[in-house]
């Protein structure tokens, strides 16, 4: 929560490439198994620091998947981090380590506490390629996570082969030194005619149909004085 009467203020929205990059999470809770296994999948070189660990962790790294430093955190541990995620149950520790994330030139996200922290982490879901995520900018992340499962309710499996499909007719458009605009683009996704064909897996003819619609529109444009 943000102090009573002072001015709001909005979050840039922002998708964090961070595959091979040093990400540590300081705390050894059920939260941060959750953190870790969202940077794990986004290929992080992911660090844990904590004297105690829920079992989860313990398994990651047996797997060699993360790395541990069994002991509390100290002033030091964050040369070289790009992010960082404080989790543990002590607000002081948490902070400290915001501190010094801020000298190091690391994100920081402190779980639960906006105040101290760069960023903060979105309710989302993934399907395939396709990610959406919503966000109350912290005013309620209750709030956030109820949309966010009326979301993934309604964008199933066929909007991830859609998602897969556009990069395919991308790619070839490329290949043909085809250029379409992005208005085209927005003309040319009609969804409720694609998303039928790529629900009961015809995704060969989506593409065609897609395909089509844009090398005309690539062609009559080519044409126009």
């Amino acid at each position: 929560m943000r102090p009573k009467g002072t001015k709001p203020f909005l979050y840039y929205p922002i998708f964090l490439k961070i595959h091979g990059k040093k990400c540590i999470v300081i705390g050894g809770g059920e939260v941060a198994l959750r953190k870790v296994r969202m940077l794990l999948e986004c290929g992080a070189d992911v660090t844990v620091i904590s004297p105690t660990l829920h079992p989860g962790l313990t398994e990651l790294a047996g797997k060699k998947a993360v790395h541990l430093v069994r002991r509390n955190y100290r002033t030091g541990d964050l040369r070289g981090t790009a992010v960082v995620i404080a989790a543990t149950d002590s607000k002081r520790t948490n902070h400290r380590a915001a501190a010094d994330a801020r000298r190091t030139k690391a994100l920081v996200n402190v779980v639960d506490d906006p105040g101290p922290s760069d960023f903060i982490v979105p309710s989302s879901f993934r399907k395939g390629e396709l990610t959406i995520a919503v966000s109350t900018g912290g005013a309620s992340p209750a709030l956030a996570r109820k949309l966010r499962m009326r979301l993934e309710k309604d964008f199933g499996e066929g909007f991830a082969s859609l998602v897969a499909l556009i990069g395919e007719v991308r790619s070839a458009l490329k290949e043909q030194g085809i250029e379409v605009d992005a208005k085209t683009w927005q003309e040319a996704l009609d969804l409720d005619l694609l998303i039928p064909f790529a629900q009961s897996g015809h995704l060969k003819k989506a593409k065609t149909i897609l395909l089509n619609k844009l090398k005309t529109a690539g062609k009559k444009s080519a044409t126009l004085p």
